[in-house]
């Protein structure tokens, strides 16, 4: 299958929005990954939650999710603020062109310090990590932060999944770190690995872009930049399959 990573700056995105359908329109992707809430500014910057800030946050992405026909795509997943049942989420969807929105995961480990103040904004989501599967394409979702917690992606990859997707909003500086990270998730795994972030700035934060592909060995296949924000590339399906069965993924781990 093809698949598209993207970095994407918020306050550029009705030009990046066209951009990005120009890329699509070229490369005939089969899915898109988009970063994390990549449909408003990163509001996390600030220390403290504003409900008027949150709340438009939402409404702003509800909007753009309506928009993701005009792709011209089957598959799109992201994530998004949403308020639930009188709680706060950054909650993962996946959208459809035959089914549209679907929600498929909360975001659980919540950072908070400079620049992400995650854990003052919205609410931790129980821990909930499932595959999702679409028609052969087994999928497991890993919001930011979370791929730090390797034990999903262990339990991803005995479960077979194919792709391992990380939209996250991360800083420039520390682009080396999690780059290190995704290679390794990867490898755990024993899947492709993609990710897209977030680019520009938000407050006194640069935002890395750096969104990408890793193959389940964990070469890096593809890297986002300024001058290429996004990336289409073919995915062998079968190459993580066969992975499974290869080191490390094969060694017993079951309590003895």
């Amino acid at each position: 299958m093809k698949a598209t990573i993207a970095q994407l700056d918020a306050s550029l995105l009705a030009r990046e929005w066209e951009a990005l359908k120009h890329h699509i329109a070229a490369e005939s992707p089969d899915m898109l990954l988009l970063p994390e809430m990549c449909f408003a500014p990163w509001f996390c910057a600030e220390p403290e939650r504003n409900v008027s800030v949150w709340n438009a946050a939402v409404s702003t992405h509800e909007r753009w999710i309506k928009r993701l026909p005009e792709l011209g795509l089957t598959l799109v997943v992201g994530t998004a603020p949403r308020n639930e049942d009188g709680n706060r989420y950054n909650a993962a969807y996946l959208w459809t062109a035959e089914r549209g929105i679907q929600w498929i995961h909360r975001k659980t480990y919540l950072p908070n310090d400079d620049g992400y103040w995650e854990a003052n904004w919205y609410d931790r989501a129980p821990i909930d990590f499932k595959p999702v599967t679409i028609g052969e394409l087994s999928i497991g979702l890993v919001i930011c932060t979370e791929i730090w917690f390797m034990g999903h992606a262990r339990d991803y990859g005995k479960r077979g999944i194919h792709l391992l997707l990380c939209p996250r909003s991360t800083p420039a500086f520390s682009n080396d770190k999690w780059l290190a990270c995704g290679r390794t998730a990867a490898v755990v795994a024993g899947a492709f690995c993609l990710s897209s972030n977030h680019a520009g700035r938000a407050k006194h934060v640069a935002l890395g872009g750096a969104g990408w592909i890793c193959d389940p060995d964990g070469a890096v296949l593809a890297l986002t930049s300024e001058t290429q924000p996004f990336i289409t590339l073919d995915v062998d399906l079968a190459q993580a399959e066969a992975a499974k069965r290869s080191y490390p993924r094969y060694v017993d781990d079951r309590p003895i």
